[in-house]
Protein backbone atom coordinates (compact mmCIF):
# COMPACT_ATOMS: atom_id res chain seq x y z
CA UNK A 1 0.00 0.00 0.00
CA UNK A 2 1.46 3.51 -0.78
CA UNK A 3 1.19 5.56 2.59
CA UNK A 4 0.77 9.34 2.88
CA UNK A 5 4.66 9.19 3.85
CA UNK A 6 5.38 8.22 0.39
CA UNK A 7 3.69 10.87 -1.60
CA UNK A 8 5.07 13.50 0.69
CA UNK A 9 8.32 12.39 0.47
CA UNK A 10 7.80 12.06 -3.64
CA UNK A 11 6.29 15.58 -3.27
CA UNK A 12 9.91 16.78 -1.18
CA UNK A 13 11.79 14.59 -4.13
CA UNK A 14 10.06 16.97 -6.60
CA UNK A 15 10.52 20.30 -5.13
CA UNK A 16 14.39 19.34 -4.29
CA UNK A 17 14.65 18.47 -8.00
CA UNK A 18 13.18 21.50 -9.71
CA UNK A 19 15.54 23.41 -7.01
CA UNK A 20 18.53 21.71 -8.21
CA UNK A 21 18.00 22.13 -12.28
CA UNK A 22 18.17 25.83 -11.73
CA UNK A 23 21.29 25.55 -9.72
CA UNK A 24 23.72 23.94 -12.87
CA UNK A 25 24.51 26.67 -15.24
CA UNK A 26 26.26 24.78 -17.97
CA UNK A 27 23.55 23.39 -21.20
CA UNK A 28 25.34 19.76 -21.11
CA UNK A 29 25.34 19.31 -16.92
CA UNK A 30 21.94 20.89 -17.08
CA UNK A 31 20.63 18.17 -19.66
CA UNK A 32 22.56 15.25 -18.03
CA UNK A 33 21.16 16.21 -14.56
CA UNK A 34 17.29 16.81 -15.65
CA UNK A 35 17.30 13.95 -17.80
CA UNK A 36 18.57 12.00 -14.88
CA UNK A 37 15.78 13.77 -12.80
CA UNK A 38 13.29 12.71 -15.18
CA UNK A 39 14.13 9.50 -15.44
CA UNK A 40 14.15 9.19 -11.37
CA UNK A 41 11.09 10.69 -10.94
CA UNK A 42 8.49 9.80 -13.60
CA UNK A 43 7.35 7.09 -15.12
CA UNK A 44 7.74 7.33 -18.83
CA UNK A 45 9.97 3.91 -19.08
CA UNK A 46 6.73 2.30 -17.28
CA UNK A 47 4.22 3.56 -20.08
CA UNK A 48 1.92 6.41 -20.86
CA UNK A 49 2.61 9.98 -18.97
CA UNK A 50 0.25 12.25 -19.10
CA UNK A 51 1.91 15.84 -18.55
CA UNK A 52 0.48 19.04 -19.03
CA UNK A 53 2.87 22.03 -17.67
CA UNK A 54 1.79 25.39 -16.20
CA UNK A 55 3.78 27.36 -19.04
CA UNK A 56 2.99 25.57 -21.89
CA UNK A 57 0.46 26.82 -24.47
CA UNK A 58 1.12 25.71 -27.89
CA UNK A 59 1.77 22.23 -27.30
CA UNK A 60 0.07 21.59 -24.52
CA UNK A 61 0.37 18.27 -23.14
CA UNK A 62 3.62 16.57 -23.08
CA UNK A 63 3.76 12.47 -23.18
CA UNK A 64 7.59 11.90 -23.92
CA UNK A 65 10.63 12.12 -22.06
CA UNK A 66 12.18 14.81 -24.65
CA UNK A 67 8.57 16.84 -24.47
CA UNK A 68 9.29 16.79 -20.71
CA UNK A 69 12.92 17.72 -21.14
CA UNK A 70 12.22 20.75 -23.10
CA UNK A 71 9.91 21.71 -21.17
CA UNK A 72 12.46 22.01 -17.58
CA UNK A 73 15.35 23.57 -19.32
CA UNK A 74 14.21 24.79 -22.73
CA UNK A 75 16.33 24.77 -25.68
CA UNK A 76 14.73 22.52 -28.16
CA UNK A 77 13.21 23.80 -31.52
CA UNK A 78 11.18 21.14 -31.64
CA UNK A 79 8.87 23.20 -28.34
CA UNK A 80 9.92 27.10 -29.53
CA UNK A 81 7.68 28.30 -26.28
CA UNK A 82 9.74 26.33 -23.61
CA UNK A 83 11.72 29.08 -21.62
CA UNK A 84 12.92 26.13 -19.18
CA UNK A 85 10.59 26.44 -16.48
CA UNK A 86 13.02 24.78 -14.21
CA UNK A 87 16.27 27.47 -14.87
CA UNK A 88 13.95 30.21 -13.20
CA UNK A 89 16.28 29.60 -10.92
CA UNK A 90 13.72 28.40 -7.90
CA UNK A 91 15.19 28.51 -4.72
CA UNK A 92 12.49 26.39 -2.99
CA UNK A 93 9.28 24.60 -3.92
CA UNK A 94 6.52 23.84 -1.07
CA UNK A 95 3.66 21.40 -1.62
CA UNK A 96 0.27 22.19 0.27
CA UNK A 97 -2.19 19.30 -0.68
CA UNK A 98 -5.85 19.58 -0.79
CA UNK A 99 -6.16 15.58 -0.13
CA UNK A 100 -4.47 12.25 -1.34
CA UNK A 101 -6.01 9.42 -2.81
CA UNK A 102 -3.82 6.22 -1.57
CA UNK A 103 -4.14 2.59 -3.30
CA UNK A 104 -1.80 -0.10 -2.97
CA UNK A 105 -0.18 0.97 -6.30
CA UNK A 106 -1.10 4.20 -7.09
CA UNK A 107 -1.70 7.65 -5.23
CA UNK A 108 -3.09 10.94 -6.26
CA UNK A 109 -2.57 13.86 -5.14
CA UNK A 110 -4.08 17.86 -5.20
CA UNK A 111 -3.46 20.85 -4.37
CA UNK A 112 -1.35 24.25 -4.41
CA UNK A 113 2.67 24.20 -4.94
CA UNK A 114 4.29 27.62 -4.23
CA UNK A 115 8.00 28.30 -5.94
CA UNK A 116 10.17 30.84 -4.38
CA UNK A 117 12.27 32.88 -6.97
CA UNK A 118 15.06 34.47 -6.15
CA UNK A 119 13.97 37.78 -4.91
CA UNK A 120 11.95 35.93 -2.53
CA UNK A 121 9.12 36.61 -4.76
CA UNK A 122 6.53 33.33 -4.32
CA UNK A 123 4.28 31.80 -7.71
CA UNK A 124 1.13 29.68 -6.61
CA UNK A 125 0.20 27.26 -8.99
CA UNK A 126 -2.50 24.35 -8.86
CA UNK A 127 -1.44 20.51 -9.53
CA UNK A 128 -2.79 16.83 -9.50
CA UNK A 129 0.12 14.52 -9.64
CA UNK A 130 -0.93 10.77 -10.16
CA UNK A 131 2.29 8.55 -8.67
CA UNK A 132 2.72 4.71 -9.58
CA UNK A 133 5.45 2.25 -7.88
CA UNK A 134 7.62 0.78 -10.14
CA UNK A 135 9.37 -2.29 -10.22
CA UNK A 136 11.44 -1.37 -7.08
CA UNK A 137 8.21 -0.14 -4.91
CA UNK A 138 9.66 3.72 -5.96
CA UNK A 139 6.94 6.59 -6.74
CA UNK A 140 6.85 7.30 -10.20
CA UNK A 141 4.85 10.46 -11.37
CA UNK A 142 2.37 9.16 -14.31
CA UNK A 143 0.16 12.45 -14.35
CA UNK A 144 1.42 16.14 -13.36
CA UNK A 145 -1.39 18.61 -14.23
CA UNK A 146 -0.66 21.98 -13.17
CA UNK A 147 -2.07 25.32 -13.89
CA UNK A 148 -2.28 28.75 -12.59
CA UNK A 149 -4.62 29.89 -10.62
CA UNK A 150 -7.92 31.45 -11.98
CA UNK A 151 -7.86 34.89 -12.45
CA UNK A 152 -11.13 36.36 -13.48
CA UNK A 153 -9.99 39.86 -13.92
Amino acid sequence: MITKENVLAAQDSWGSAIVEIGSHKGKETLTDVTSNIIDRLYAYELGTVLFKPTKAAEIQFRPTKESALSYFIGGNSNFPEDGGFAIQPWTAVRFENSDIILEENRAIAMGNYFFTDLDGGVTKVEYTFGYKKDGNGNLKIDLHHSSLPYNPA
